[in-house]
Parts: C-alpha cells; structure tokens; sequence
C-alpha cells in the first residue's frame, strides 16, 4: 500500500491563533491582496485582523465581493484587483468560497491563463502565488485541501481544478472567527465536514503504483485516512446540533472546528464520494448551498451501497455515541443511516430534493452528469451507473431511503 502526506506548511488550530496572521502575511510578502466578502468586513473580529494586517505590510488591497460557487466572473475581478497592487501573496478570510477563489487567482497570478486551463487533476504545473488561508466557518477545510471548486456558466455542473499546488502556505483556524456564523450556514458548513468524514471512511480502497501519489489527488482510504475521519466524525457528532442551536456555545465551535480540520485531512486523500459528485449538478441547477446538497443527498447515498461497508458504518455508530454494544453489525450499520437521517432534520435541512425545486424529470439527467465526475464517483464503494446513480436521486426526491434498501 502506498500512502502520502499533504498538508499546509504550516497549520494552526485554536483559540486566538488568529493573530498570528500578520505576521505569516508579512514574513510571505509585502503587498497583500484580502479576499473576502461583504458581511465579513462588518464582523468586529475581522475588521480588527485586517487593520492588523494592513499595519504589517508595505501594500493592502481587499476584494470583499466573493459570492457563492466561485462563478468565473468573481475570479476574472479578483485577478484584476490583484495585478494592480501587483500582490505577492494573497490572504483568503472566509468560508469555503473564498479561499477557493483566492486558490485560483493564486494559480493564474503564478501561472496566468484562465482556469479552463486548469480543470481536472494535477494541471498546475507548479507553485502558487503565497496563500494564508483564515476560514470563518467550520466545514468545508478548503484552508488545507488540494481542490478548488468553481461555477463556470457555459457547463450544466460545478467544475474542479485539482493540484497539490492549491494547498495553502499556511492554514490558520480560529474557532473565535465561526463565533457569529449563523445557524443555517453552520448547519450546512457543518453537515459538510461530517459527509467528509464519513465519505472519507467508507470510500473505496484502491491499489496504486508509484507514480500515483503525484499524478492523482484522490486516492481512496488508507489506515491514516481511516484514523483522521474517526476523529472528525467523534467530534462533529457530539457538536453539530449544539453548535447550531447555540451559537455562544465555545466548546461546540471548538469541536466544529477540530472536526472540520480532521475531516479536510481525510478526504484531501482518500477523496469524496456520490454525495458530492451528485451535488454538482444539483447544486449548479437549484443554486442551493453546497453543504446542504451533500448533506441531503449522504443518507441515501449510504444506504445504497450499506453492503459493501457494513462494517464500517457499525463502526460509525459506536464513533457517533449510539449505544450499539449488543446489536448485530447488520443492527449498528442501520442504526447508524437512521441517526444520521435525524441529524440531517435536526440541523434542519430540507427532507427531500423536491423540497429545493428538483424536477423528478431531471433525475436522470443529473446522474448521467454526476457519473462522468470520475475523480468523485470512483470512490463510491457501492455501484455507480447511470441507474444506480438515478435510483439514489430518485429515493432523495421521494425522501424515501427504504426504495434502496433491495
């Protein structure tokens, strides 16, 4: 078995280790480009990292008009906005939209052309501009995964640009920075990080040769995988719905944001799944926030392909704090999809893809789209044809997992 490593230069998580952002922005460059959004410059916190920041450095611009799915309009301004402080490092304060944004404009500031160039695997060809990554939201772990995911208008689905290249120089999570997420973006953010996990530990297992470690960035599970996606899914578990349903309270954000980080560990390897693969389309079509999609969409996806990981996700149960100890494995793996399908109400996602204006006509269309996202759905461990896929969606539009139960 082959197994490899990738992480930021250097990652920090914790309270307050935010202010230790100046000075890696610093010691990085003199003429910092902030990517960000709107809502987050009025946040106290943020406001006080950046005028922090803009005391260290020679030169500070912000762009703050990231908006959701990356659209390739954003990254044509916020390349722009970049060339004219000619900016030789990039500083992404954000949820998972705009560190994926500031990755990209990171590639055509090093390597120009547009990311059309870049779609797909191992297309980088080399370094990025210097990138410090500061997530305010606890799920996506863009801050230390290989993978930028964009909306391009002339596609029908969310597109990838996959490169070891893309992992920030630096990763600094600071549960402080989540403190005034609100509910709905820490229940999708959140449900995000725990389809990581779970996506991670019930992937594939796939044999490699040596050259595969560098031309492949997903690479199914291994037993380092297995022990980071335990963890998060330990940690999400006991978290999430108190994280949601109280926003004060520090050890929940503590939890969500270890979570997130161990999570974004596992499948910056082993790689995800049939949830994310069927989002794209979904998500592209219904413009519905990625975490909620993935979110929706695991249960069923679990339940289809129960057999092959059985055991795994008994193992997931007793992970999760469900008291398993006397029931079959057969017993815990269910008890595990109906906990999580509790979870996913709790949190209060919707009940089925009907409920976010998915035409049951489109079924099978989305999963002929979602099956040739092969770098995704490779690692389902169940079957994924057209008429898996179909099945799936199909039982998500009823909000009926029991039809893949055959």
């Amino acid at each position: 078995m082959l197994e490899t490593v990738r992480g930021p230069r250097q990652l920090m998580v914790g309270e307050g280790v935010a202010q230790n952002v100046p000075r890696l922005v610093a010691e990085a460059g003199s003429r910092v480009l902030v990517l960000t959004d709107r809502v987050l410059l009025d946040q106290p916190r943020v406001a006080a990292l950046l005028a922090a920041v803009e005391d260290a450095v020679e030169t500070m611009a912000v762009f703050a008009d990231a908006t959701p799915d990356v659209p390739l309009s954003d990254v044509d301004l916020a390349v722009d906005a970049a060339a004219r402080v000619d900016a030789d490092v990039l500083l992404a304060v954000g949820g998972g939209t705009v560190i994926d944004l500031a990755k990209i404009v990171g590639v055509i500031r090093r390597h120009g052309g547009t990311p059309r160039d870049y779609y797909g695997e191992s297309k980088v060809p080399g370094p990025i501009a210097h990138l410090v990554a500061v997530p305010t939201t606890a799920g996506t772990g863009s801050e230390l995964t290989p993978v930028s995911v964009l909306t391009d208008p002339d596609r029908e689905l969310k597109v990838g640009v996959s490169s070891v290249h893309l992992i920030p120089d630096f990763a600094v999570v600071d549960p402080e920075l989540t403190y005034t997420c609100p509910p709905s973006v820490t229940a999708y953010s959140g449900i995000d990080a725990f389809c990581h996990a779970v996506e991670s530990y019930t992937t594939r297992p796939r044999p490699h040769g040596p050259r595969d470690v560098v031309e492949q960035v997903f690479l199914g599970r291994n037993p380092v995988t297995d022990h980071h996606a335990l963890l998060a899914a330990e940690r999400i578990a006991r978290s999430l719905r108190r994280a949601v349903t109280d926003g004060t309270d520090t050890q929940a954000r503590a939890d969500m944001a270890h979570g997130s980080v161990l999570a974004g560990i596992a499948f910056s390897h082993a790689g995800n799944a049939a949830p994310h693969a069927l989002q794209y389309p979904i998500g592209a079509a219904t413009h519905t926030p990625h975490g909620l999609g993935v979110g929706l969409l695991l249960p069923y996806a679990l339940t289809a392909a129960k057999e092959p990981v059985r055991d795994r996700l008994a193992t997931l149960a007793t992970v999760c704090g469900l008291d398993v100890s006397d029931a079959s494995e057969t017993e815990a793996a269910d008890a595990f999809l109906a906990w999580v399908r509790r979870l996913v109400d709790d949190i209060g996602l919707p009940g089925n893809l009907a409920d976010i204006g998915v035409e049951r006509a489109d079924l099978a269309r989305f999963a002929e789209m979602a099956s040739g996202v092969t770098r995704l759905v490779q690692n389902h461990p169940g079957a994924t044809d057209v008429a898996a896929l179909t099945a799936i969606l199909d039982a998500a539009w009823l909000g009926d997992p029991s039809r893949l139960e055959a």
